[in-house]
């Protein structure tokens, strides 16, 4: 017979909620503490964080909402040009151009006299030099040629032969550009440009030219900023290129016309600010 002690492991699990434990409620410690260097760190973070909300919401006008502009642009040319020749007008020195927002100017001109519609020697480029017909292909018209090749093997002058072309006869003999330019006095020809937005989303609309519009001003960028009549000249100036010699051989420029509108009543402000800068690469 044995005799011992039995001993009963019992596990208790803690309540996870009671009733105790509903009733509780938390509060946070408050310590104060007069400190002029703690103090000043406090202030001083508390103002960095208002002048940021402050440069966020007002100066970057975070607030307001954008909307992208309707845009219409109409330009006329007025000037007058004396020439050798002739008189030149608006109605002969601007071209109607095909691409949108554009207008084109003749700066300078290669002129072939008493033309007219017939059969003639081409010009002696390397693809017209001839020999026989049979150098020269009826129908045959090349992107350089000045017309197109009848099949026929012509003298253009006493020793070159070269094939001959249906075209505008005599035809273009000069193939450099004259130099000065012929129409170099554009550069005194001015351009009304206008310029109508919408913003569709305020239902806002205006224009570059005000109710105070002086038709004879001229666009400077200090003393008239808004004048909507620019001088050809000064648009190649503040491009930083030279008008005259611009002028040779033609060149492209491109005005550009920012809006950076604020509709808000109390800081209302929608005037335009015009930019020059040439596009095309020069020689090319």
């Amino acid at each position: 017979q044995r005799e011992g002690v039995f001993h009963k492991r019992v596990s208790t699990m803690p309540a996870c909620c009671s009733l105790k434990n509903v009733c509780e409620y938390e509060t946070s410690k408050v310590v104060r503490i007069q400190s002029v260097y703690y103090g000043s760190i406090k202030w001083a973070i508390h103002s960095v964080v208002f002048l940021y909300v402050c440069i966020v919401l007002i100066a970057d006008r975070r607030y307001q909402k954008r909307d992208a502009v309707i845009s219409s642009v109409h330009t006329k040319v007025k000037g007058v040009a004396q020439t050798e020749q002739r008189i030149w007008d608006t109605a002969e020195y601007t071209i109607p151009m095909q691409g949108i927002d554009s207008f084109f100017v003749v700066t300078n001109i290669i002129m072939t006299e008493n033309q007219i519609q017939g059969l003639c020697p081409e010009f002696p480029l390397r693809k017209a030099i001839c020999s026989t017909d049979r150098s020269c292909t009826k129908g045959r018209m090349d992107p350089q040629s000045n017309g197109i090749q009848t099949g026929r093997c012509v003298k253009y002058n006493a020793t070159v032969k070269t094939c001959e072309v249906a075209a505008w006869c005599p035809v273009e003999f000069i193939k450099s550009a004259p130099t000065p330019a012929i129409l170099r006095s554009a550069e005194n020809f001015t351009v009304l440009i206008k310029n109508n937005i919408h913003f569709a989303k305020f239902n806002y609309t205006t224009r570059n030219i005000s109710p105070e519009f002086n038709i004879s001003c001229t666009y400077n960028r200090i003393s008239a900023p808004h004048c909507p009549i620019f001088r050809l000249g000064d648009i190649l100036q503040a491009a930083g290129e030279n008008f005259s010699e611009v002028a040779i051989q033609g060149g492209i420029v491109g005005i550009e016309i920012n809006w950076d509108c604020n509709l808000d009543r109390w800081l209302h402000r929608c005037t335009p600010k015009y930019g020059f800068r040439r596009l095309n690469v020069p020689n090319i």
